[in-house]
């Protein structure tokens, strides 16, 4: 086996069958530091952090994916193609569409509509509604439950688009129930269904197009912590 262009692993055994996907390479740095007291770092190619460790008793692996829907797709297809991964959950940052979901609460996203035009690859006769595992889905639902950590399931959008021509586009979607954006589930959910693996985005919600809220870019990176003891019990 020889090292890809993105991820420099010769042995398929380093990478974990789940892997944690933040798309912020140093959010990877610190779940492996906080969480992972044995974690090895696998990955500094492009400076996109990858680390294996355990987490109770069980093997993991968390790296950055960077931003949008091209970089996570190339991330996924390789983790699960050339290393075997067969759980991939993304823990990320969301903005919301609706006043009821409100700045640091923890989304789910039970399907991801986007304005991406990845499933044309597929050539598909229709148009395809990208959803999350349902094992996952229901695993990290009770994890939460039993950690009395509040969760919000539902749809989601992933947008190709950060800074919109149109400034008020997203009252559109949210006006069709989506409860928060952002850049990358949809084609982690396509790449994923199309192998027959398992994926999950959780997302805490950073910033509300509502209230215009937001948190710093240090909180994102590093306080985040429910959603990411949530993922953790996924594997």
């Amino acid at each position: 086996m020889i090292p890809t262009p993105h991820i420099g692993v010769i042995d398929q055994g380093v990478i974990a069958e789940t892997i944690l996907l933040p798309g912020d390479p140093l959010r990877a740095k610190f779940i492996a530091e906080k969480y992972l007291p044995d974690a090895v770092q696998f990955n500094a190619v492009r400076n996109m952090l990858g680390y294996t460790g355990t987490y109770g008793g069980q093997k993991i692996s968390v790296m950055g994916t960077g931003m949008g829907m091209p970089s996570i797709g190339i991330y996924s297809h390789e983790l699960i193609h050339l290393y075997g991964v067969k759980n991939l959950i993304r823990v990320g940052s969301c903005g919301s569409f609706q006043e009821e979901v409100k700045v640091r609460d923890i989304v789910i996203g039970m399907a991801a509509s986007t304005n991406s035009n990845y499933a044309s690859q597929y050539g598909l006769p229709g148009t395809y509604a990208p959803t999350a595992s349902w094992s996952l889905l229901k695993k990290a639902v009770d994890v939460a439950a039993r950690k009395g950590i509040p969760v919000k399931v539902g749809n989601i959008l992933s947008s190709d688009i950060f800074y919109d021509d149109n400034p008020e586009a997203w009252k559109k979607w949210a006006r069709m129930g989506i409860m928060a954006v952002e850049m990358e589930a949809a084609a982690l959910y396509m790449n994923a269904n199309r192998a027959g693996v398992n994926a999950l985005c959780l997302l805490t919600v950073s910033d509300s197009l509502v209230t215009h809220e937001l948190v710093s870019a240090e909180a994102r990176q590093n306080t985040f912590t429910q959603m990411m003891e949530i993922a953790l019990e996924l594997a």
